[in-house]
C-alpha cells in the first residue's frame, strides 16, 4: 500500500476517447508508471460509466476536487471540456497537458513537442499549460531537423493527408457511416465534414463542418513555425492540407530542394545513420504504421526535372504521435 501511495497520480479527461485510450497504453509502460485517474467531461456529480470492448471505464466527473492531488491532468476529451478544466483547475493544481489545441492562446500556456524539440538546456520549469501540437507538425518538424543534419534544405513544399481520426470518434463513425451508405444507395451522414468523404479527396470542408480544413492547416502550419524557431537554419516549408478518406495515420509527400546534387540512396542511407526509420526498398504506409510511434520515410527518389531536389514519402500514426509527446511531457512533471 505504501508503494502504492509514493506512486504520482495523474488524471485523463476523456480517458475513453480515441487520444485517451493512447495515453493509457503508454503510461502503463511509462516510468514511474503512475496512479491513474479518469475524468469524464461531465460537470454533474455522478460516476459515468463507459463501454469499452467487454470492459467498463469508471470515470469520476471533471470539477476542482477530482482534479486536486494529480500531478498532471492530461486534456483528450473535447476542447469545451479543456477550456472547462481550465476555469476549474485548483490553485497548484496539476499541470495541465492539452491534446485538443483548445489553450494554446492562454497566456501562461507552452507549445510542445518533446520528440521535435532541440535537447534541454537552461530552461524554467514546466509551463502551468502545455498543449501539445498538431501531430503534423510534430512529424514534419522531426523529419526536417533531421534531414537538415543529412544535407542542408533550401526550400520544402509538403503535402499532408489528413485522416479522419484527427476529427475524433465522430470522424471515424462519420466516414464509416459514409463507406456504407454510397454502397447502399443511402443518405450520407456529413455532421463532421459536411461534405462527402468516403471514396474522396477533400481540398475543404462544406460551410457547415464543425471546424474547417483551412483553420486546421492554419494550426498545423503555427505549430510547425513555433517548433523549428528553436532550430536555427531550418527554413520553414510550404504547406497544403487534404483529408484523406483513411480512418488512421497520417501521410506526407516531401518535396525538398538542396543547394547541390541530390544522392537519393547516400541522403537514405545518411537518415538511416541518423536514427530514422527508412523503409528503402517499399515505401511505408499509414495502415502498416498503426499502433507504432515515431515517423517511418521512403520512397525516396531524385526529382526527374530538378537534380537539386528529392521526394520523400512519410507516414506516422498521427493518435501514437500525438499521445508519445503528451506523456513526454507529463512524465518531466512526476
Amino acid at each position: 500500500m505504501a508503494k502504492t501511495a509514493e506512486r504520482p497520480l495523474v488524471g485523463i479527461v476523456g480517458g475513453d476517447t480515441l487520444l485517451g485510450r493512447e495515453i493509457r497504453e503508454l503510461l502503463g509502460e511509462s516510468a514511474p508508471k503512475p496512479r491513474v485517474q479518469l475524468l469524464a467531461a461531465t460537470a454533474d456529480g455522478s460516476t459515468v460509466l463507459a463501454q469499452e470492448e467487454e470492459e467498463a471505464l469508471v470515470m469520476t466527473p471533471m470539477n476542482a476536487e477530482s482534479l486536486e492531488g494529480s500531478k498532471a491532468a492530461f486534456l483528450a476529451a473535447t476542447p469545451a471540456a479543456s477550456r472547462r478544466a481550465a476555469k476549474i483547475n485548483p490553485k497548484g493544481g496539476p499541470v495541465l497537458i492539452d491534446l485538443t489545441g483548445a489553450l494554446e492562446d492562454q497566456p501562461q500556456a507552452r507549445l510542445r513537442a518533446p520528440t521535435a524539440e532541440p535537447p534541454p538546456g537552461a530552461e524554467p520549469g514546466p509551463a502551468a499549460i502545455q498543449v501539445i501540437a498538431h501531430p503534423a507538425a510534430i512529424a514534419i518538424a522531426m523529419f526536417l531537423t533531421t534531414l537538415m543534419k543529412v544535407k542542408p534544405v533550401r526550400r520544402s513544399v509538403i503535402h499532408i493527408f489528413e485522416p479522419a481520426s484527427e476529427r475524433g470518434q465522430r470522424g471515424i463513425e462519420e466516414l464509416q457511416q459514409q463507406n456504407r451508405a454510397l454502397m447502399s444507395f443511402q443518405k450520407l451522414k456529413t455532421e463532421v465534414f459536411d461534405a462527402q468523404l468516403a471514396f474522396n479527396l477533400l481540398a475543404r470542408y462544406g460551410e457547415e463542418a464543425l471546424e474547417g480544413l483551412d483553420l486546421i492547416e492554419q494550426r498545423a502550419e503555427r505549430h510547425l513555425a513555433s517548433l523549428l524557431a528553436a532550430w536555427p537554419g531550418v527554413p520553414m516549408p510550404s504547406l497544403r492540407m487534404i483529408q484523406a478518406p483513411v480512418f488512421h495515420g497520417h501521410s506526407f509527400s516531401v518535396w525538398a530542394e538542396f543547394d547541390e546534387n541530390a544522392d537519393a540512396e547516400a541522403i537514405a542511407a545518411a537518415l538511416a545513420a541518423q536514427g530514422m526509420d527508412v523503409r528503402p526498398d517499399e515505401p511505408p504506409t499509414n495502415a502498416a504504421i498503426a499502433g507504432q510511434g515515431g515517423i517511418s520515410v521512403g520512397g525516396i527518389w531524385t526529382d526527374r526535372n530538378h537534380a537539386r531536389a528529392c521526394w520523400f514519402w512519410l507516414v506516422a500514426d498521427n493518435l501514437r504521435l500525438a499521445a508519445e509527446n503528451a506523456v513526454a511531457a507529463g512524465v518531466e512533471v512526476l
